[in-house]
């Protein structure tokens, strides 16, 4: 039993807490799981019926084969033997074909169970806040979507086709056994503990294994994800070491490949074990049953039946232990994928909440009051199992406020520009309003609503907005537009193009808007890309827009263009912009300059440099003294 502990498989990676690959299977799970199978009941029932047939067909035919030797074999009988063996084959048949109807239904309900779990989760995981996504590893994210889904679908499978057949067989084996010999039987029965007691002590080990294993595999999936997107990759090629990259993804492989040794010994273990008390087993029976044969107390045929039933008996045992293993790494399965569905969004809809009420042609006002925020921690938005590093203490709570009492109005239909030093709470002001955050204190309002009491689909479909790296599917140009509007046409997309000044460099390529953009949309430019945000955008015609340096990426011919398009598409629409080139925002209806969480300044353009702020400051550190010819000469700070 020494084995049992298992030889040292080197630290765990740093920073990762030890709890979290020993975390036990939590109260509750299996009741969990209960409603997911119920919803094949019928097709259970099927399981149900082919596998009573097949486990009784198991158990009659060593009786047929006893009746061949004794009342055949033994008296010359050829016509007992030939009818016999037809019925003996034409069993074989029926069970070979509920067999088939079993497997058929038993992988419909567990290929179904993945269906359903895995929709759930996807669901689930779309509803989290962005902070969510900001502290989640994705590899270990698409992990449980993957191999902790089909790692209970396969354990959920092989039980469905096991289990009751196991429970049959050995109750009609037994019965028979008892009929034919009930010496020989209870001598069996005596060996049963010595099935039972491995199982036991080996399957609590695979189950820690088998957490371990899932936390590992997801660590190295995260590293090949990050290593192997454009952006990861050219990181890796511009400040990476070959060697050193390679030294550390061993490392990591090594675990998962300890790992998986480990449990392949463990469980080859059982195997060893079970087959050796089967061949001792078996020994006794011939044994006992030779010296009753020679005794006259039992027929030849007997002792062959008792002998086939024995390792009809000891096979549905071995399911039993193999099944006990099988529920334990199924319950691992199970318990990682409801952790995360019992991880309630930060961001949720009130039941009582009602869409954003339409106007005709007049776009919504925005208005801040005293609005207070800090990011949430990690224990309000993430688990430690799906972050990078988990760390060995609870982390502390940043209290940090990143707006403090910031209070404003963004009028209907006018630009608001939002500037100031980097960390000053521009970014998070215009997460705000999307709602990807709710504010620690204060309300923020759209069209005189708290948006906390909107639902967040009429709320999305009012907001538009184009980040300074915008993001693109790795899909075609027409699917990343439609995107934001499924149902527009052809005539649709072209005039968007044309406004976001993008439709030139389409209609050049060879596959035009059916041109795939690569991964994030690495195959295009920045300046391209960008672009084809805008027209996204433009697509989808919001009544609100923000735009967080929308125009970052482009040469100034391509801004002067984007700009005089924007100023057709904004008009009428309620704008936020953040804006670090304050040449962008000089004809803004309103400036609010923001320092340290708070407004500093606010006013246009003019009045803001009359003030002789911190706005001021901004706008002269990034415009040398004008020139004779009155233009300023623009310096990138």
């Amino acid at each position: 039993m020494a084995m049992m502990g298992g030889p040292r498989m080197g630290p765990m990676p740093p920073g990762i807490d030890k709890s979290i690959t020993r975390q036990k299977v939590r109260r509750g799970t299996v009741r969990r799981i209960a409603p997911y199978a119920l919803r094949y009941r019928w097709s259970l029932a099927v399981v149900m019926l082919v596998t009573a047939v097949s486990a009784t067909i198991t158990a009659v035919s060593p009786l047929l084969l006893k009746m061949i030797i004794d009342d055949g074999i033994a008296r010359d009988n050829r016509h007992v033997v030939v009818g016999l063996a037809l019925i003996i084959t034409s069993l074989a048949l029926v069970d070979a074909m509920a067999i088939f109807t079993q497997t058929w239904y038993s992988g419909r309900v567990g290929q179904g169970i993945v269906f359903d779990l895995r929709r759930k989760v996807f669901e689930h995981v779309q509803r989290q806040p962005l902070a969510f996504f900001t502290r989640t590893q994705t590899g270990s994210l698409v992990s449980r979507l993957n191999t902790d889904v089909v790692g209970a679908q396969q354990a959920i499978t092989t039980l469905l086709s096991q289990t009751v057949a196991t429970i049959l067989t050995l109750v009609l084996v037994l019965a028979m056994m008892f009929y034919l010999s009930w010496q020989i039987t209870l001598a069996a029965l005596a060996m049963i503990p010595f099935f039972l007691l491995p199982a036991k002590l080996v399957g609590k080990r695979l189950q820690r294994l088998t957490r371990e294993g899932m936390n590992l595999n997801a660590d190295m999936g995260s590293m090949m994800n990050e290593r192997f997107n454009v952006a990861g990759a050219t990181l890796a090629k511009l400040y990476g070491r070959p060697d050193e990259e390679a030294d550390r993804f061993a490392s990591k492989a090594g675990r998962v490949r300890d790992i998986a040794v480990m449990s392949a010994v463990f469980g080859r273990m059982l195997f060893i074990i079970t087959t050796l008390i089967t061949g001792v087993t078996t020994a006794l029976v011939y044994g006992l049953g030779g010296l009753l044969t020679i005794d006259g107390t039992l027929k030849i045929g007997t002792l062959v039946a008792m002998v086939t039933l024995l390792l009809r008996l000891y096979g549905p045992l071995n399911q039993l232990t193999n099944m006990h293993v099988n529920v334990m790494i199924a319950l691992v399965s199970f318990d990682r994928v409801f952790e995360v569905l019992d991880l309630k969004p930060l961001i949720d809809e009130r039941p009582e909440a009602r869409p954003l009420p339409r106007t005709d042609g007049t776009a919504p006002d925005i208005e801040f009051d005293q609005v207070s925020f800090r990011y949430p921690s990690a224990g309000e938005v993430s688990l430690a199992s799906l972050e990078s590093i988990a760390l060995r203490a609870p982390e502390r709570a940043d209290t940090t406020m990143v707006l403090d009492g910031v209070s404003f109005q963004a009028p209907a239909g006018k630009l608001t520009a939002l500037v100031g030093p980097s960390g000053a709470g521009k970014t998070t002001i215009t997460n705000l309003v999307p709602r990807l955050y709710d504010p620690t204190t204060g309300t923020v309002r759209v069209g005189g609503h708290d948006i906390r009491d909107l639902t967040l689909r009429s709320l999305h479909d009012t907001v538009g907005i184009v980040t300074q790296d915008a993001h693109l599917f790795h899909d075609t140009i027409r699917t990343n537009l439609l995107y934001a509007r499924p149902d527009a046409d052809e005539k649709d997309l072209v005039e968007a193009c044309e406004a976001a000044r993008i439709w030139e460099t389409v209609s050049s390529l060879p596959d035009g808007l059916d041109t795939v953009v690569g991964d994030r949309g690495h195959r295009l430019s920045g300046g391209e890309k960008q672009r084809i945000a805008l027209a996204r955008l433009l697509l989808k015609s919001p009544p609100i827009v923000v735009l967080d340096e929308a125009t970052a990426h482009l040469d100034s011919e391509s801004e002067a263009a984007i700009q005089r398009a924007l100023k057709t598409a904004l008009s009428g629409r309620t704008s936020l912009v953040i804006a670090h080139r304050l040449s962008t925002i000089l004809e803004a209806d309103q400036i609010l300059v923001l320092e340290n969480g708070q407004i500093r300044e606010r006013g246009t353009h003019d009045e803001l440099l009359t003030a002789e702020g911190l706005y001021s400051d901004l706008y002269r550190t990034q415009f040398a003294p004008q020139p004779l010819n009155g233009t300023p000469t623009a310096t990138r700070s």
